[in-house]
């Protein structure tokens, strides 16, 4: 059986001329992309708070293995969520210039 984490990304091909409604859907998925970023890294943030927190705590000292494994995942949901973000990005810029549109350009039209 396979897990998979990070799901694999998926390629789409747009054969017709693009539309506005397009465009601002296509926005709309880069400020989501971002969104999601930061919700990784506030996560992220949280968990390392916690470890740290345990630790330091000393009614604790039995569970240092736990701070150290909420560390570790903390660090690990960082790296996660900025692949992500960054193979999202990578594939919009692909899909930008397959259209042979500049996107800062289309934003400063509206």
């Amino acid at each position: 059986m396979k897990f998979k984490f990070i799901p694999s990304p998926k390629k789409f091909e747009n054969k017709e001329k693009i539309i506005l409604r397009d465009f601002l859907a296509m926005e709309r998925t880069s400020l989501a992309n971002e969104r999601t970023l930061f919700s990784y890294i506030r996560a992220s943030l949280y968990m390392a708070i916690g470890g740290v927190a345990i630790l330091e705590y000393e009614g604790f000292a039995t569970f240092s293995w736990l701070s150290y494994a909420v560390l570790g995942l903390s660090f690990i949901l960082i790296f996660i969520g900025i692949f992500r973000f960054r193979r999202l990005k990578k594939k919009l810029e692909t899909y930008y210039q397959s259209m042979n549109i500049n996107p800062e350009k289309e934003s400063e039209k509206t």
